[in-house]
């Protein structure tokens, strides 16, 4: 079975079939010379087909908003409707299935095909018409069905209705193995993704107080971001200098296309070569960019367990891989066993992914003892090392350097977390240039901001004043820890960068239930739960703010937990 959009010629035998059925068969509509069924809808409507060996079998027809018609109009007064129509309202109509096809998973999957249209298309509100045979099909799948009904010729409707978002929700809850099944059944010519794609949260919810539309910045001022792991300390004073002394000029100025001159800045640095780096907008602009290049739905991967949820996301929900884990334990303190990682990559996998320090549990391997390891990897599997907060564990951590002795090692490196620039989006990867020549040629031009570049090549030459910052960081994150021990039952997993990974007691509210109420004081936490298969909903990380806020935080914490509401 396919599912696609009705041509022009489609929709030709559609008006046919529409008589065939409602006319002929139905008798909803009397019969005429023509023996052709459409309407002043079919104007500006959109018809979705289910064909057989290229032989129209059924169709769904969906009535956009933009003239504010639809079908029921010629039924109901809007005034009487259990329902506001407005801009964001579409109509499901037609839903057709020739005789000889019924019974068959059709009309379920043209609905499902209806749905996910008006879901891609920004839509909030379905309404419908449903012919008495198939107003159980609409109410199982989710949709309500009012005491409107009317009769039209011999047939008998009713008026139903469902919200977008909470008919998603239904069907994901009680349905989606049955959909699962039915796009392996059928070939999917929509242009848009069988289910709708899912985002990677990453926390930030903080900006909901903010807005985000930044009308009053002055609001950060009330609240505190400790749900994502941005630093809680300043850019080097000499990275804001710069950038301020040439700021009109910066923002009306394009950036270097191939931001030759930040790898070049951070080659000299890091002591290697520029061919063997690679900018991007961030971390994850780097790893949208290699893994959809490098990657297919047959690929092997291998991911810990928990980590960064960013890798699980592309890997599973865009590329579709099969993804294995290695599940690392919470009475080891969630640290990883080389021996098992080594015996694991033996199985031929296409990427190991290592984030190392590790988020959310905050561990870190040394580099000597990972280095060893990773040696002993077959060198025809790529190994993923993300070194996102490696700054903080010292200065001899990163693996830069071994990367690029290797043909099978690539380095990500953020620059965000350890030098204050997350706003600005700065990351690099460290490989031999003989793996970064096909990525070089596919990253978009103007990858990575003016004051971007700018600010990381600052950055990276204020070494001395961010190592007083990750020295100080780890005098707050001792101290933090030691208050947050002090509250009831609280258990801390001892962190070597800049956040802490909790569990509550289980016995009291889960995670979800205290973020809500911290919210609510103006901190804001993250409930890391979904990030790893062996945390219970009792998971909180918490970011390292300055001395003043830690303390707030531990305020608010305890008047939580001691006393909740």
């Amino acid at each position: 079975m396919e599912i696609s959009l009705a041509s022009a010629a489609d929709r030709i035998q559609i008006f046919k079939l529409r008589y065939e059925v409602y006319a002929r068969e139905l008798r909803q509509h009397p019969t005429q010379e023509a023996e052709i069924l459409h309407d002043a809808l079919d104007e500006f409507n959109t018809y979705l087909v289910a064909k057989i060996n290229a032989e129209i079998v059924g169709f769904i027809s969906v009535t956009p908003p933009e003239k504010n018609l639809y079908s029921l109009d010629k039924y109901f007064s809007r005034k009487d409707l259990p329902f506001q129509v407005d801009e964001n309202t579409y109509e499901m109509r037609i839903l057709t299935v020739l005789p000889s096809y019924r019974g068959k998973p059709i009309a379920v999957a043209l609905m499902w095909a209806a749905f996910r249209w008006i879901q891609a298309l920004g839509g909030k509100k379905i309404l419908a018409i449903g012919r008495a045979e198939v107003l159980d099909l609409y109410v199982k799948l989710g949709f309500t069905a009012s005491e409107k009904k009317v009769n039209s010729g011999e047939v008998s409707f009713t008026l139903i209705h469902g919200e977008v978002e909470e008919l998603n929700g239904f069907i994901e809850t009680h349905f989606k193995s049955l959909f699962q099944k039915i796009k392996h059944q059928c070939t999917w010519k929509l242009g848009i993704d069988f289910f709708k794609p899912s985002a990677c949260y990453h926390g930030g919810a903080f900006f909901e107080a903010i807005g985000t539309e930044f009308d009053d910045l002055n609001k950060r001022l009330q609240i505190i971001n400790a749900d994502v792991l941005d630093a809680w300390f300043d850019p080097a004073p000499e990275v804001t200098r710069g950038i301020e002394k040439h700021f009109s000029w910066i923002c009306k100025t394009s950036p270097p296309t191939d931001c030759a001159g930040m790898a070049k800045g951070i080659a000299k640095i890091r002591g290697l070569k520029p061919e063997q780096i690679l900018t991007g907008s961030g971390s994850s602009d780097l790893i949208f960019l290699a893994f959809r290049e490098w990657l297919s739905a047959s690929s092997r991967v291998l991911i810990l367990d928990p980590t960064y949820g960013e890798y699980n996301h592309v890997l599973e929900n865009l590329i579709g891989c099969r993804v294995d884990r290695i599940h690392l334990q919470r009475e080891s303190n969630y640290t990883l066993d080389l021996e098992e990682l080594v015996a694991r990559a033996k199985s031929n996998y296409d990427l190991i992914v290592l984030v190392n320090p590790n988020s959310p549990t905050g561990q870190h391997v040394p580099a000597s003892s990972l280095i060893d390891a990773l040696r002993q990897i077959p060198s025809n599997t790529r190994i993923w090392v993300d070194e996102t907060y490696v700054e903080y564990c010292g200065k001899d951590q990163s693996l830069e350097k071994f990367a690029t002795s290797t043909t099978n090692i690539v380095v990500c490196k953020s620059m965000s977390k350890v030098y204050a620039l997350s706003g600005l989006r700065a990351a690099y990867l460290c490989a031999s240039a003989i793996q970064l020549e096909k990525l070089r040629s596919i990253a978009p031009p103007w990858a990575v901001s003016l004051p971007a570049q700018m600010g990381a090549l600052l950055a990276l030459k204020e070494q001395t004043y961010y190592e007083k910052c990750y020295t100080l960081t780890h005098v707050l994150r001792e101290e933090f820890t030691k208050k947050l021990l002090e509250i009831k039952s609280l258990e801390v997993i001892q962190s070597k960068v800049n956040f802490v990974l909790c569990f509550l007691p289980e016995h009291g509210p889960d995670a979800a239930t205290v973020v809500a109420r911290c919210k609510e004081k103006g901190l804001f936490i993250r409930d890391v739960s979904s990030m790893g298969k062996n945390f219970n909903k009792h998971t909180l990380r918490i970011a390292i703010k300055d001395k003043e806020t830690n303390d707030k935080m531990i305020a608010i914490l305890k008047n939580v937990l001691e006393f909740p509401s």
